[in-house]
């Protein structure tokens, strides 16, 4: 039987680098985003690559989802292995400067961000604690780490610098059962991703910012979870 990843924000970037990645070493794939056209397509695209990948479409901002969602994919593909989690959002919707703060816009990102993977590992890791074997992989901006790494951007990443600390507490309570948490922290604008597409169309100028291409961070997150010799790597390392 083969072992299934489940991509939770499925995008263009990342997401699509990461199914290929893992589905060239005999993964399936579900794919769960929230837009159903682009996912669709994508699992079409991965079908011809001869990646055995499903859509599964999932507003991952809200966690009541994810009992449902998760009993979606299982049906299709027996049991979840690894899940990669890296919600995409927009520069403009999901940050602000700090002096520019309110809770009602920090409540707004905290489901996505932390409630919906908490509640997911809730859900995930259990069996696989049972098995002995899988993977809980998270994707944030490098910010979640250095404020300094997106000035004047708060919001989304004060939420993921507490995402962050909880990957970190995950992956040692862990670490005797042999599944592995960890972290990919993103020091650069993903080149094809949807991110740098809107921000292009707002007229944003991401010329003087570093760019990474999807397939390097997907080999990234495929080494954190082989190897399990650290909890977190930040890409491209001259980010850090």
């Amino acid at each position: 039987m083969s072992k299934t990843i489940a991509i939770f924000g499925a995008g263009s970037g990342l997401g699509a680098a990461t199914a290929r990645r893992f589905g060239r070493e005999g993964y399936a794939v579900a794919l769960v985003a929230r837009r159903p056209e682009p996912l669709a397509e994508l699992a079409a695209r991965l079908g011809t690559e001869g990646i055995d990948a499903e859509s599964f479409t999932a507003d991952l901002s809200d966690p009541s989802v994810v009992p449902g969602l998760l009993e979606r994919i299982t049906t299709r593909f027996d049991r979840i292995d690894v899940v990669a989690y890296a919600p995409v959002g927009s520069v403009t919707k999901f940050t602000r400067p700090a002096s520019q703060m309110n809770a009602e816009f920090l409540r707004e990102h905290i489901d996505l961000l932390l409630n919906t993977p908490v509640e997911l590992a809730r859900a995930v890791v259990p069996p696989m604690v049972e098995r002995g074997d899988g993977g809980f992989l998270v994707a944030l901006g490098a910010s979640a780490q250095d404020a300094s790494a997106a000035p004047g951007m708060s919001g989304a990443p004060s939420v993921a610098a507490a995402t962050r600390h909880w990957v970190h507490a995950l992956n040692q309570d862990l670490a005797a059962t042999g599944v592995y948490a960890g972290l990919l922290l993103v020091g650069a604008v993903v080149d094809g991703s949807q991110g740098q597409r809107e921000a292009e169309a707002l007229g944003i100028d991401l010329t003087a910012l570093p760019t990474v291409a999807p397939a390097d961070l997907a080999d990234v997150y495929f080494d954190l979870f082989t190897k399990r010799d650290h909890v977190e790597q930040i890409a491209p390392q001259n980010a850090s």
